[in-house]
C-alpha cells in the first residue's frame, strides 16, 4: 500500500461508497413494513463493506488488511442475495438501478480479490 495516505483513495472504497448509496436509493421503494426487516439488512450489510475496508486498512498489516477484505467480500454476497429475494418478493421495480447494484457488486468483488491478492500475507 505504499504511496495510498487514506483509505479514501482506494479504488475499492469508492466504490463500496456507491455501493452504498444506491442500495439505500433502491430501498425507498421496499414496503414500509420491511423498514426492520429487509430494507434494514441490505443497508447494514452495504455499509459494512467500505466500513470494512476502512478498518483494514486503519489496522496497518496486511494480514489484518486481508481479515477485513475478506469481511467486505462476505458482505457483497449477502447483499446481493438480499437483492435477489427482494426482486423475487417484488419489493423491487426499478430493474435499471437493480442491474447497475449487481454489476457493481461483481465489479467490486474482483476489485477486492486482486487488491487481496496484491497484499503480502
Amino acid at each position: 500500500m505504499s504511496g495510498v495516505k487514506s483509505y479514501k483513495e482506494l479504488l475499492i472504497w469508492q466504490k463500496g461508497i456507491k455501493i452504498v448509496f444506491l442500495v439505500y436509493k433502491l430501498t425507498m421503494d421496499f414496503p414500509k413494513e420491511e423498514i426492520y426487516a429487509l430494507t434494514s439488512q441490505l443497508k447494514r450489510a452495504s455499509v459494512s463493506v467500505p466500513s470494512n475496508i476502512a478498518e483494514g486498512f486503519g489496522r496497518q498489516t496486511d494480514k489484518s488488511f486481508n481479515h477485513f477484505l475478506s469481511i467486505s467480500k462476505g458482505s457483497l454476497n449477502e447483499i446481493e442475495t438480499q437483492l435477489i429475494i427482494a426482486k423475487e418478493l417484488q419489493f423491487i421495480s426499478n430493474d435499471v438501478l437493480y442491474n447497475e447494484i449487481m454489476f457493481l457488486i461483481e465489479e467490486e468483488s474482483k476489485m477486492i480479490n486482486a487488491f487481496s491478492r496484491n497484499l503480502k500475507n
